[in-house]
């Protein structure tokens, strides 16, 4: 239907009984129920189990704990958890569903790249798993309030941490032209960047952005419409990158699994948008190949780097029956890997 964006009107899907619009996120937002309760639906639950092995006697650590789906399913086969999360809503939401796991749950409050001092915290002789899930739950999505929703209108806020002082009206109002489309092409991979950078700085000179559905509605204008998500998306993927400095984070994450991890320990990191899974692709091939080879070189060299073992030759992707429960699952891709005997430790 045609509604209302700031000045001017444009086409938007709406969901009916919701009264919020319609629109995809990083990793293709699910349409969630409003309310008071925090809602998350985590993906391939099975798939995480298959592969971390979770039972009496292991310690695993869900780097990533949001809604606390993946972590009650490992702490039902027995297992240690150890939860970090930077989002104080969230973790007070684990911390009160998995209470009744008693002392076998123990949180942090912090970004999953401190997972190296964490881990060297609560668990100084190594862990059997790390789980990183890098989609934004669907509670977050579905709280307008946080910025992160196409469909509800909301403060251009964007934090996964509210402590923090970067949010995405900063960037939006005061960043320049060049910074700004930077950001759009290679955190949104939108191919409309240039014009799109230039329709928000010529609209703010007149009238800043304050509001989430405000800015989607002057990208909508450049991008148009037509695709399965909202034509905003990229660009909101794009902003919620940069605020919580996302791909810097899951760097520095990834290269704290194998020193954290005992040998034999597995890594499961379950992405949601290209950028993400291939940051995770290249660093499991770096740090699972055996020998090293350049063109200057006369023949190749072990790799000094090789610490693990891929145990998904393609990533693993839900099935037909979770898309169809789940729609934000037709997006997430698991890769995993196993810590090799004699692998490099702390």
């Amino acid at each position: 239907m045609l509604r209302r964006f700031g000045d001017g009107w444009t086409f938007v899907p709406t969901v009916p009984g919701l009264g919020c619009f319609f629109g995809g996120a990083a990793g293709g937002g699910s349409i969630g129920a409003g309310g008071g309760g925090y809602r998350h639906v985590p993906v391939m639950v099975r798939e995480v189990l298959e592969y971390l092995e979770p039972r009496e006697g292991k310690t695993i650590v869900d780097a990533t704990l949001g809604g606390a789906g993946h972590a009650a399913a490992i702490l039902d086969e027995g297992a240690r958890l150890i939860g970090l999360d930077r989002d104080p809503e969230a973790l007070a939401h684990a911390e009160a569903l998995l209470a009744p796991h008693g002392e076998a749950f123990v949180s942090r409050r912090a970004n999953f790249s401190d997972l190296a001092e964490v881990a060297w915290e609560l668990a100084p002789e190594g862990v059997e798993g790390v789980l990183m899930d890098l989609g934004v739950s669907s509670h977050q999505l579905d709280s307008p309030g946080r910025g992160f929703s196409l469909r509800c209108g909301g403060p251009l806020d964007m934090r996964m941490d509210p402590d923090e002082e970067l949010t995405a009206e900063v960037i939006v109002n005061e960043w320049e032209e060049g910074e700004l489309e930077r950001v759009i092409r290679e955190f949104g991979e939108e191919r409309r960047s240039k014009a799109i950078a230039r329709a928000i700085v010529r609209r703010r000179a007149g009238k800043p952005f304050r509001e989430t559905l405000d800015l989607a509605a002057c990208v909508a204008a450049v991008v148009g419409g037509g695709g399965r998500h909202h034509p905003a998306t990229r660009v909101f993927q794009a902003l919620r990158i940069a605020v919580n400095l996302e791909l810097e984070a899951l760097e520095r994450a990834l290269a704290a699994a194998p020193v954290v991890l005992k040998p034999g320990g597995r890594l499961v990191v379950i992405t949601f948008h290209s950028l993400e899974d291939r940051i995770v692709k290249q660093f499991l091939r770096r740090r699972s190949a055996a020998e090293l080879d350049r063109p200057e070189w006369p023949g190749p060299r072990p790799n000094p780097e090789r610490t693990l073992r891929v145990l998904t030759r393609r990533p693993v992707v839900a099935g037909a029956g979770e898309v169809g429960r789940n729609p934000r699952a037709r997006s997430a891709k698991l890769r995993a890997a196993e810590k090799l005997e004699g692998g490099a430790g702390r």
